[in-house]
């Protein structure tokens, strides 16, 4: 049987901000099917900065958070050389390329983005055009690498939706000039919700910090924070509605195991829930302990952190170039 080569690969892209510090939700939910992506695909995967100021940032904050997520993506065993891995504002392909597609984009499509009214609700004193209009530079993103695949969560799909609709508008106008991205879902992930709310997604903006467990949480954090995770009065560890917060613990625990639902339940039969608490957030905190231990080695050497995301960003740049120059020519600027 032969080899798959890089150039036979499937192409996909995935870009995250760099608003926070990264959560259990992240890792369980996207980032650790990153790790097994990167044997199956040609991958290019982005630190998103310039998504990242739609709100008021911290100048001195912003910067350290930029760092520390593509340290903690290296971290994650993320591979330079066999990713395509950047900061998306090292690529200025992405800010000119996402002003031409706003040229093909419709004002009533950028109104219905669910996120843009969530966010305006949020932060009402400051509902500026790059929060209205940043589904455009999402859509640049993407198109700029012509990805087969995008893996999306449901925050996400109706952002690849519009990058999809555009990039079709502007191949019926012009050609084939973007490849059109299919949405990438992965095989195992899981949707993890909040430790203090069960009925709410996993978030590093809530303002509970035993809500979220941080990726670069210490062992003592972690298992303190399950200690406190909200459950019921049920008393029965099940799989069911009826109870979000042990569900959502059983999701955990089954994610960072490989066991399944049914194994879990079979395993704390006739244990109370202080017992099963216990056992997640230890499970947990092994998980993530040789992440941790990888991203303090990485983030203290600025040097070569400096040097992998200044050759990632090349790379990325060759790719974005040419697709870039190839629209410009098309709509007809003169190069």
């Amino acid at each position: 049987m032969e080899n798959i080569t890089e150039t036979q690969k499937k192409k996909v892209l995935s870009c995250i901000q760099p608003s926070g510090m990264l959560t259990l939700g992240n890792y369980l939910g996207a980032l650790k099917n990153w790790i097994n992506m990167q044997e199956e695909f040609d991958c290019t995967y982005a630190v998103a900065d310039l998504h990242a100021i739609t709100v008021r940032q911290e100048p001195a904050k912003l910067r350290a958070q930029i760092y520390s997520t593509y340290a903690l993506l290296l971290a994650l065993g993320l591979d330079p050389e066999k990713n395509t891995m950047f900061i998306q504002s090292h690529v200025p392909e992405h800010a000119c390329l996402s002003w031409l597609l706003s040229c093909y984009t419709q004002f009533g499509e950028m109104s219905r983005m669910t996120q843009f009214k969530d966010k305006s609700a949020r932060h009402a004193d400051n509902i500026n055009v790059g929060l209205f209009s940043y589904p455009t530079l999402m859509a640049a993103d993407i198109l700029l690498y012509k990805p087969d695949f995008v893996p999306v969560g449901a925050d996400q799909k109706q952002h690849l939706e519009i990058a999809r609709d555009i990039a079709v508008r502007f191949n019926n106008l012009y050609g084939d000039v973007f490849t059109v991205p299919e949405p990438y879902i992965a095989k195992v992930g899981a949707r993890v919700m909040s430790l203090a709310d069960p009925t709410k997604k996993m978030s590093k903006s809530d303002d509970n910090l035993n809500s979220y467990v941080a990726i670069l949480d210490s062992k003592d954090d972690i298992i303190r924070k399950f200690k406190r995770a909200v459950t019921d009065s049920l008393g029965c560890l099940r799989l069911s509605e009826e109870q979000p917060g042990i569900s959502n613990l059983i999701g955990i625990y089954s994610a960072v195991t490989g066991k399944t639902a049914a194994e879990v339940e079979k395993e704390f039969e006739g244990k109370g829930y202080g017992d099963f608490k216990l056992a997640v957030g230890e499970a947990v905190a092994d998980e993530l302990a040789p992440i941790k231990a990888n991203y303090d080695k990485i983030i203290a050497d600025k040097g070569e952190l400096e040097r992998l995301y200044r050759e990632g960003s090349e790379k990325a740049e060759r790719v974005a170039r040419k697709t870039y120059f190839k629209a410009m020519k098309k709509v007809g600027f003169v190069l």
